[in-house]
């Protein structure tokens, strides 16, 4: 029977032999009649197996996200939804869909050699004329990843071409764009990579990087438990590539063995975006996702979550089973598989050291206020042990990925007839089109081939030849056409971790949340605000120099109603929404955000408003 591949969205329940590791599902499964406690090894694909004594770990189910706590929060509303389908072979998504190729510039704009031409869909009749298409890799719910080589570079790439109307049909396509945009933005060696996304009537056909060597799942299966040095090299890998995702404001909530391929060389490559999100800064996410054995005891209760936190809990559960072969909340029965992880009900082997011993029970905190953090994780004893240099410092972020373009990588692609200026202008502005595709491609196998994968080596041959990419000047920018950016100076290794700096966000105080509501909606009366309860202690408001009163300059509130037409009422509206939080330290913080409205009319408000509270 042929394996069936779906890396990054659920599909319909699989047919053949089941794979004993439960495929996630986006919906968590109705509590079930208790089930005969029958324990089984992690297997491969080919069914359980009885367990011996000191056995592995067994496959899971749905799964996992979260952050600072509010007060109040509600559970979602659960909802069913296909079962995942299992692979070899995982392919994660790309860039985007329909909106992904920019319009092709004037042919008067660019030298009659340059072949810097924009994927545009079925140009020339054929979408995938840079590719020598090879073997199918595998088959899933919308179409078939198939291995491909690149002609220009020879290099090999994983085509993953996925069917329209099967998306339309599955009601998956926000997911399937959440994944393309998501990978669109990340270049780091330790997530998959995204090269192109060709968009067709038909079909999407998404070009990305070909990893080979399977899952870290069936690498568990095959070896069992591993030897700390082992499994502290896979951890270090997976935290950085973690961490990157954070600095980006994407929460993957989805890690798991599964979700984690080993290229040629058994690096690290974080694949399956398709459950992540973006996290917006004042506002939590609430979807429960993912498999429950790595799900976050504050998820699978329905609770609200920033996102980080979530992810450091499944992080916590992958290096348990790295270093344990099993894993540390495992039951048949779902009421209490979420019985033992609400209540952080888990053992640790006495062959682990000390410092593993202490470092997996900060991770599997369950309170994620008192959880440890991914920074905190850096600096833990056990996490610095021949740590490579590449991963001393945390990553840049994507912004800053393009302010360098490599010398020598430039030359090769200029060689092959494209033009410099509109290649570098491309890679200044992430376009896609056949010429930056080729200068990843290029790029990308240069570092993979130099010893030490990005290690020391590689990052002192890469400082030598990188040029800062705002020292091009191309046709536009000599024109003042584009905006200059990332002008900081390079990033470079650092013995240390640069000191946190501790900044005070929003009203804190001491008081009762009781007491620090009543004030505020004292206050917002006092200003005319119109306000909507959300929550306890979260609320939608509304206000508007119209609303019968102003604010003078000193911030005191006048009652004298002004003159205003219409337009200028909608224009000065203020949409705001304010959110209590708890602190660490047991202060009780105050947040206010501002939806829409003129900003400097915003900060005149929040200056009225704190003037009118009592308690902070």
């Amino acid at each position: 029977a042929k394996r069936q591949l779906d890396r990054f969205t659920p599909g319909p329940p699989r047919v053949g032999p089941a794979r004993r590791w439960p495929s996630p599902a986006l919906a968590w499964p109705a509590p079930t009649a208790p089930a005969s406690r029958t324990s089984t090894r992690i297997s491969a694909r080919h069914g359980p197996r009885p367990r011996v004594a000191g056995g592995r770990f067994r496959p899971c189910c749905p799964e996992s996200n979260l952050p600072p706590t509010p007060l109040s929060s509600s559970p979602p509303s659960p909802s069913s939804a296909p079962t995942r389908e299992r692979a070899t072979h995982r392919f994660t998504p790309l860039p985007s869909l329909a909106a992904s190729s920019p319009p092709r510039r004037a042919a008067a704009a660019s030298p009659p050699a340059a072949r810097l031409k924009m994927e545009a869909a079925g140009k020339d009749g054929n979408p995938l004329r840079n590719y020598r298409i090879g073997k199918t890799l595998g088959i899933g719910s919308f179409g078939k990843v198939k291995i491909a080589e690149h002609i220009s570079t020879g290099h090999k790439v994983a085509i993953k071409i996925l069917n329209r109307r099967k998306i339309r049909g599955m009601e998956m396509e926000e997911k399937v764009k959440r994944e393309i945009k998501i990978l669109r933005l990340f270049m780091h060696p330790h997530i998959i990579r995204l090269y192109e996304v060709i968009d067709t009537p038909a079909d999407i056909y998404v070009v990305m990087e070909y990893v080979k060597s399977g899952e870290l799942f069936d690498y568990i299966v095959e070896k069992g438990r591993l030897q700390e040095e082992e499994a502290r090299r896979f951890f270090q890998q997976i935290i950085s590539g973690v961490e990157y995702c954070h600095r980006n404001m994407v929460v993957h909530r989805d890690l798991k063995p599964e979700n984690l391929l080993l290229d040629s060389k058994c690096n690290v490559k974080i694949a399956d975006f398709g459950l992540s999100n973006v996290m917006r800064d004042g506002h939590f996410l609430k979807t429960s996702c993912g498999s429950p054995n790595y799900a976050a005891p504050e998820v699978i209760s329905g609770k609200l979550y920033a996102g980080p936190e979530v992810d450091v809990w499944s992080c916590g559960v992958i290096l348990y089973a790295l270093l344990c072969g099993t894993l540390p909340f495992d039951d048949e029965n779902i009421p209490n598989l979420f019985k033992k992880i609400k209540g952080g009900i888990y053992t640790l082997p006495s062959h682990l050291s000390g410092t593993a011993r202490d470092l997996i029970p900060r991770m599997l905190v369950v309170d994620p206020m008192k959880r440890i953090t991914i920074r905190e994780i850096r600096e833990h004893d056990w996490f610095k042990i021949h740590l490579p240099r590449y991963l001393t410092v945390p990553p840049p972020d994507s912004a800053q990925q393009v302010k360098k373009v490599d010398e020598e990588t430039l030359r090769e692609v200029i060689g092959m007839g494209y033009d410099k200026n509109l290649l570098v202008e491309s890679i200044q502005n992430r376009l896609q089109n056949e010429a930056t595709v080729a200068y990843y491609l290029l790029l990308d196998n240069r570092l993979r081939t130099t010893s030490g994968y990005l290690g020391a080596e590689c990052q002192e041959a890469m400082d030598s030849s990188f040029s800062n990419i705002a020292s091009y000047e191309t046709p536009s920018s000599a024109r003042g056409n584009r905006q200059q950016i990332f002008m900081e100076s390079p990033v470079g290794l650092r013995p240390h971790l640069p000191a946190e700096r501790k900044w005070a966000l929003g009203l804190q105080s001491r008081a009762h949340p009781r007491e620090i509501m009543t004030e505020v909606l004292k206050a917002l009366r006092e200003l005319n605000v119109y306000w909507k309860k959300i929550g306890h202690y979260n609320m939608k408001c509304r206000w508007s120099p119209g609303f019968t009163g102003q604010i003078h300059n000193n911030h005191n509130f006048s009652a004298e109603p002004i003159e205003t037409d219409g337009l200028s009422e909608r224009l000065n509206l203020i949409k705001f929404e304010i959110q209590l939080y708890k602190t660490r330290d047991e202060k009780y913080l105050l947040d206010l955000q501002r939806v829409s409205g003129p900003q400097l009319l915003f900060l005149d408000l929040c200056a009225a408003f704190l003037a009118q509270l009592r308690v902070l």
